[in-house]
């Protein structure tokens, strides 16, 4: 099982970034426990990060043959990047959109995702084991056939 895992803007900060928000993992720490978790359900992970939004459309669109399921964390794209949905529901591919903090805690602009109608589900406001969620709901959902 292989599965793509995607960060925004500015998840590369993690760490430094707002700790009071968005803990003190770093994006590293966070892809290392994911990938720790893959190789227990026995799945791949290929990770990336950009601040680009253009770039995430082309990660999805060179990897979702070989993927069978995409854990993503758009930032602040999710709020407003039709492009990132439109490459999610072309891709076919099972995916579930994690935000680290409660986004529906938050500023009022934050609490409408774009993407969110194109992924199976949503996981907020769990911190980085929101990955760790989204990953055993993807492995789970293949094994069963959804």
């Amino acid at each position: 099982m292989r599965i793509l895992l995607i960060n925004g803007p500015n998840l590369n900060l993690l760490g430094t970034r707002q700790p009071e928000v968005y803990g003190h993992d770093t994006l590293d720490d966070i892809v290392a426990k994911v990938q720790s978790r893959a190789r227990e359900l026995a799945a791949e992970v290929t990770a990336m990060q950009s601040n680009h939004e253009g770039a995430i459309i082309d990660f999805i669109q060179q990897h979702q043959a070989a993927a069978d399921g995409m854990i993503i964390n758009p930032g602040a794209f999710g709020h407003y990047s039709y492009a990132i949905r439109d490459a999610i529901a072309g891709s076919s591919l099972t995916t579930v959109e994690v935000h680290i903090s409660n986004v529906h805690a938050r500023e009022h602009f934050r609490e409408r995702s774009m993407l969110s109608g194109v992924c199976k589900g949503v996981i907020v406001g769990l911190g980085w084991r929101g990955y760790l969620y989204a990953l055993d709901l993807l492995v789970e959902s293949a094994k069963e056939g959804e």
